[in-house]
């Protein structure tokens, strides 16, 4: 992230330097010069300007280095096939949804590095985008009043979209890789939920979720 800031900080400045020597040059009458640092101009503010919305966007996502735990959820029941979820993830208040169903789902989306972004040193990034509750059998999945909140919010300057949307453009950037995990959901259980490089996991954290877990498929 240092290289990635110093490279917009160091685009920045010659943007800028060269849009004094254009001016300079057009005053003293050489166009020539002029067309040259406007040239300059343009190719370093356009460096400093990608550079600013990729590290906006790095800083707006969270970092992925080994298995990283990024929330717990525990469930309490509200009626048969309702079921009050409260999200517990770090440095964020605690949140509550209604699901309805008999499993959760939770989603995220990751973005990885390629040469030539590999040389900026950026770790792996995700964020948790929708909680959905679902139903086991699918004629119910079908028929039946599905619930999904959205995790996250529409960043300004998103580099998923940006890299989906324009990839010959940002070359080294992988972010067509999302991934999901869905358990059951039941009364009184709790669940941990940790991210690896390429997948969610989510781990039974107490005896009502083991037991569910462990009945999961059976008549």
């Amino acid at each position: 992230m240092a290289i990635l800031l110093g490279i917009s900080i160091v685009a920045g400045l010659l943007a800028v330097f060269f849009l004094a020597r254009t001016f300079s040059s057009l005053k003293r009458r050489r166009p020539m010069r002029a067309g040259g640092a406007c040239l300059g101009c343009v190719t370093s503010a356009a460096i400093a300007g990608a550079g600013s919305m990729l590290l906006v966007s790095y800083l707006s996502y969270q970092r992925l280095t080994e298995e990283t735990p990024v929330a717990s959820i525990e469930f309490r029941r509200v009626s048969p096939d309702e079921f009050q979820a409260r999200l517990m993830r770090p440095e964020r208040l605690d949140e509550f949804f209604v699901l309805r169903g008999d499993e959760w789902q939770i989603d995220a989306r990751i973005v990885t590095w390629k040469p030539p972004m590999t040389v900026l040193g950026l770790d792996p990034i995700y964020q948790l985008t929708r909680l959905a509750g679902r139903y086991g059998e699918i004629d119910r999945e079908i028929n039946e009043v599905r619930t999904v909140h959205a995790l996250s919010g529409e960043l300004p300057v998103d580099v998923w979209h940006a890299a989906r949307r324009f990839p010959m453009l940002l070359p080294g950037i992988d972010a067509h890789y999302g991934t999901a995990t869905f358990v059951p959901m039941v009364d009184g259980a709790r669940f941990d939920v940790s991210l690896s490089r390429d997948a969610l996991i989510a781990r039974p954290a107490n005896e009502p979720a083991r037991r569910a877990v462990g009945n999961w498929g059976q008549p």
